[in-house]
């Protein structure tokens, strides 16, 4: 027996969530470098980047595929 799926609801992609899981955190990770650069310190900056990346990749994730789960 097989139930169908709505419509609406978004299949989970993992190749997506994974690329996007990357990209936010590589954004964030050379938003930082270049920040902790302007500031004089480029390992903090880097440093302080991916520990603002790594919530906010998993936050956007969660946040395009939250239909899914």
């Amino acid at each position: 027996m097989s139930f169908a799926v709505p419509a609406d609801r978004t299949q989970f992609d993992p190749l997506g969530a994974g690329a996007m899981l990357l990209g936010v955190l590589a954004t964030c990770v050379g938003a930082g470098a270049l920040i902790g650069w302007a500031a004089g310190s480029l390992g903090i900056g880097v440093a302080i980047g991916s520990v603002i990346g790594i919530p906010a990749s998993i936050l956007g994730v969660y946040r395009a595929y939250r239909s899914s789960f």
